[in-house]
């Protein structure tokens, strides 16, 4: 059975290629501009999911196709790429007869102290995430219409090794280990629900190979102890042997910073969601896979120490 990752080269795509070989699958391609070799046996192909026609050469002969593809932080880009990435990808897999995963993000939730379920309504702050509002309603309708099995796999804000990209990961982890002062976005005594990545592709390759679970929107599986900050930096602090000091950023600064930092800039919309706590519910996930081992935030720091102390 042929499964096609799109978007190949990014951290969720590269953790779920070597997921995908683990459960056996041989028959594995891997599609981007330039894509590279995760396992021995994978299948590279060349495309720009921005041609359908690329995009439908690379999908023939899936079974399933997983979309994974992701853009630079910028909104410019994301208004005038994503829509027509997927677009493409959707049709290329109708046309192939092919089930299909779409890997989503929670940037069109409402950004308040509501606990976010599959059934939480789409009410986004700022143009990134009338964006995935956009390709969110795209799939959905494309799960209505029922010509080929689709699902939605869904993840809250990342953390994680290697090449992950997050704030926490920049403005915590990263700087810690760096022997910086960690910085706290808005409030340290929030709950915050954040996947390690790993687990996101470990979650989507369960969903993708589970024919009940197309359909269907599924939220990814977190820890469930979902700490504050002030928790996250003290458990940082011990597992990375740093100092457990930090700064909290107050809204006003992230936002006049914004006006000199095109990295700050992209954060600015997502702002509100740090003043509340952020509670992300993947109890649909862990009902459908029990066995499912879920990476506490221990865990997961033990093994950034460890691939720091290495690297």
């Amino acid at each position: 059975m042929t499964q096609t990752i799109l978007g190949a080269t990014g951290q969720i795509a590269v953790e779920l290629a070597r997921e995908l070989n683990r459960r056996g699958t041989s028959d594995l391609r891997l599609v981007s501009r330039n894509p590279r070799k995760v396992n021995d046996t994978d299948m590279l192909a060349r495309a720009n999911l921005l041609d359908a026609g690329q995009t439908a050469e690379a999908v023939a002969g899936s079974e399933v196709v997983y979309f994974t593809a992701g853009l630079p932080a910028k909104t410019e880009l994301w208004e005038a790429q994503f829509p027509t990435m997927l677009r493409n990808a959707l049709d290329a897999s109708r046309a192939a007869g092919a089930k299909f995963a779409y890997f989503d993000n929670t940037y069109m939730y409402p950004q308040d102290a509501r606990v976010q379920t599959e059934d939480t309504p789409f009410e986004p702050i700022g143009r990134k995430g009338r964006v995935r509002d956009e390709l969110a309603t795209m799939v959905l309708d494309e799960m209505a219409r029922g010509e080929i099995p689709v699902l939605i796999a869904r993840a809250p804000e990342f953390y994680g090794p290697g090449r992950t990209q997050g704030f926490t990961n920049s403005l915590v982890i990263d700087r810690m280990k760096a022997g910086k002062r960690a910085l706290v976005p808005v409030r340290a005594d929030r709950r915050r629900s954040l996947i390690w990545t790993p687990d996101a592709s470990r979650g989507l390759a369960a969903l993708g190979n589970a024919p009940d679970a197309y359909g269907q929107t599924w939220h990814l599986p977190v820890d469930e102890t979902r700490p504050t900050y002030r928790q996250l930096v003290a458990m940082s602090a011990q597992e990375l042997g740093a100092d457990d000091k930090y700064t909290v950023l107050p809204k006003w600064a992230l936002s006049a910073a914004g006006l000199v930092s095109p990295d700050a800039r992209e954060i600015r919309e997502l702002l509100p969601r740090y003043a509340h706590d952020n509670v992300f519910d993947a109890t649909k996930f862990r009902t459908r896979f029990p066995g499912f081992d879920v990476t506490t935030f221990r865990e997961g720091l033990a093994i950034i120490r460890e691939e720091s102390s290495n690297g």
